[in-house]
């Protein structure tokens, strides 16, 4: 029986991974991104049923992407909702069929309020089709459902499609990653998007510990003595500023296992780790977790332009990100 199950499970897969294959864009396509690009004011998005979250869906993707744009319910549209549609506002519409009567009635008073519409529909000869400005069609399509009834392979090629036009509005607005942390502040998207210069705990100028590696191991010791907050590292630097090279606790406490009395006397660049990993600022703490996580390094300097020294990132900072967990570091 189970393999009965993942038969038809992979035939509904595959009857809609075809609908999205099925798709073929043309100058309809470039037409509604321009149309999408050149509304000053909001992008509606607009359907009944389940075509309707897809629409709730393409929503919040463009309003996650630099597009402002939020959900009509066409059967509450005619109900007075209509009043949240202002001159220069564009709808996207998405109905297979094209023929809904919630759908038909609120674009009756669309054209009246003469909003641009773009259809996301089956058929263009639908009556969506014909009334929209630009209509972009999906072609005919089996539905996935043994009775071929309820929609599935047709909300998944509307999903697809309206996921490109999004994206390709976002490609063409050259929005970035910078804008995309801006929409997404919280959770563990806007995790991913923070720089190393955010995340880092040790900064030059307050609490970076960073000697010369020109000293002895104990002249180290004692530079970074009197910062508060203690790092399990240190950056040593040349006579230009630049990392040299770093030295850990761990490096620290093998020193003094293997001391004969004059561990501290030697000097550091004897001792230290030469040439260590180390990141920019500006790139993402997502990437610092890249090069750690490999090396099992626990702090990573972070470097200027010239190599030198503004900061030092430590796991800990990671995990109170909640970028990295204990077991994952």
């Amino acid at each position: 029986m189970g393999n009965d199950y993942r038969q038809f499970a992979q035939q509904v897969l595959d009857a809609e991974a075809e609908a999205i294959g099925k798709i073929r864009l043309d100058d309809r396509f470039d037409r509604a991104v321009d149309l999408i690009l050149a509304c000053n004011a909001s992008v509606l998005t607009s359907g009944i049923g389940k075509a309707g979250h897809v629409a709730r869906k393409l929503s919040a993707s463009f309003s996650s992407t630099g597009t402002p744009s939020h959900f009509l319910n066409p059967a509450e549209a005619v109900h007075g909702d209509l009043g949240s549609v202002r001159q220069g506002d564009l709808v996207v519409v998405f109905s297979y069929s094209g023929e809904s009567d919630e759908i038909v009635r609120v674009l009756s008073v669309l054209k009246k309020l003469g909003i641009a519409v773009i259809a996301i529909t089956g058929s263009a000869s639908s009556s969506l089709g014909r009334f929209a400005d630009v209509t972009v069609e999906l072609g005919r399509i089996e539905e996935a459902c043994p009775l071929g009834l309820a929609p599935s392979a047709s909300t998944t090629a509307m999903l697809a499609l309206g996921d490109a036009l999004c994206l390709t509005v976002m490609k063409s607005r050259h929005f970035t990653a910078d804008d995309f942390a801006l929409y997404h502040p919280a959770g563990q998207l806007g995790r991913k998007l923070i720089r190393v210069r955010e995340a880092m705990s040790f900064r030059k100028g307050e609490n970076l510990p960073v000697a010369s590696d020109r000293l002895t191991v104990g002249q180290v010791l004692h530079e970074v003595s009197a910062i508060k907050r203690r790092s399990g590292a240190v950056i040593l630097v040349d006579e230009q500023g630049r990392v040299s090279g770093i030295f850990s606790d761990g490096d620290l406490r093998r020193l003094i296992t293997d001391d004969d009395g004059s561990a501290l006397r030697k000097p550091i660049r004897d001792v230290m780790t030469r040439k260590p990993k180390r990141i920019g600022g500006d790139r993402l703490a997502s990437e610092a977790i890249a090069i750690m996580r490999p090396y099992r390094i626990d702090e990573l300097p972070v470097v200027d332009d010239l190599d030198q020294p503004i900061g030092l990132i430590d796991i800990q900072d990671l995990i109170l990100l909640k970028m990295m967990d204990v077991e994952g570091t």
